[in-house]
């Protein structure tokens, strides 16, 4: 089955799970560890990407993150080829480290969003790394210590974590690590770890309750949401799609379009865009000018890069080949 594209819209909440290349280590010490930690900083500083909740193990590491507006993929791609290449340099080692496609699920906020929390900063606990809920407190390569405030990551959002279980920071804080506390007994969350029906409706017990009573939901697999939720997700996704194929059928139209009348005209295309005023150069260029706008339908500013002048030069040209 081919994969699906990604949900990829700034400002979506995902829960991100990248894995060493047929399970291997992606950390061997607290070097790489570090190296790995301060390069996830400094990138979503970079890139406008909200921390909210992370977790590093020995082959693989969960993230909970709001991407920002270059999107979650610039993110990773800066974060791990970055991470990836300066690993292989310190250990002598050639090839992928991580396997070749992260996994990010999107994610229903209001739903979840403290359960992915809890979830993430417990993977330490459940892996055996530290033996105690006290021990993770204090724990350097997970974002629990930042919250419990022992560790400061300036590039962690902690107040927006801390902010959904109270108004007062210390009042926050306990109530947070309670909540954790709670989570121990649980163990591992299925539910939680991708989208589709099953994980999204709280496991299969639930999806054959659903069944029996003729209720249909909408699912997918790279959603943690309710029916509703999935349904509005792809909905705007494949509307981003169409929009981004229409501009798409738009500038290769512009292109076309350009290079057809040069071509007729004997005229080149660095001449064109070079600011030439040779008069047969200005004719065909204010000829494009129109046919860019009222043909297929660019903003002034993308006509002007296709002619190599300025927007204000565009509007100048059509207000002259107004009628009076």
């Amino acid at each position: 089955m081919p994969r699906q594209a990604r949900l990829d819209a700034p400002g979506t909440l995902h829960h991100v799970i990248v894995r060493g290349i047929e399970q291997r280590d992606i950390v061997r010490d607290d070097r790489d560890r570090l190296d790995f930690v301060s390069r996830m900083g400094t990138v979503a500083t970079n890139t406008s990407t909200a921390i909210f909740a992370w977790a590093l193990m020995t082959n693989h590491a969960h993230f909970l993150v709001r991407s920002g507006s270059l999107g979650l993929s610039t993110f990773m791609r800066r974060f791990l080829s970055g991470y990836a290449s300066g690993h292989n340099k310190r250990h002598k080692r050639h090839g992928h480290l991580f396997q070749n496609r992260y996994k990010s699920i999107v994610c229903e906020e209001d739903a979840y969003f403290m359960e992915l929390v809890r979830y993430i900063h417990l993977n330490p606990l459940r892996a055996n790394s530290v033996e105690s809920l006290a021990r993770l407190d204090r724990y350097r390569w997970c974002g629990h210590a930042v919250l419990m405030g022992r560790i400061r990551n300036e590039w962690q959002d902690r107040d927006y974590v801390l902010n959904w279980f109270g108004a007062k920071e210390g009042e926050a804080r306990r109530a947070y690590r309670e909540f954790v506390k709670m989570g121990i007994a649980q163990g591992r969350r299925p539910d939680l770890t991708g989208g589709g029906l099953i994980r999204s409706q709280g496991g299969w017990l639930s999806v054959k309750s659903m069944r029996r009573l003729g209720v249909r939901e909408q699912s997918d697999e790279r959603i943690l949401g309710s029916g509703e939720f999935v349904e509005k997700l792809i909905e705007q996704a494949d509307r981003t799609r169409r929009e981004q194929f229409s501009a798409q059928e738009r500038l290769k139209r512009a292109a076309s379009l350009v290079e057809a009348l040069c071509e007729r005209e004997s005229i080149s295309l660095e001449a064109l865009r070079s600011g030439s005023r040779r008069k047969d150069v200005s004719r065909v260029r204010c000829q494009l000018a129109r046919d860019l706008i009222e043909q297929c339908g660019l903003p002034l500013s993308e006509a002007g890069r296709h002619l190599g002048i300025s927007t204000s030069g565009i509007a100048k040209i059509l207000s002259r080949s107004e009628p009076t």
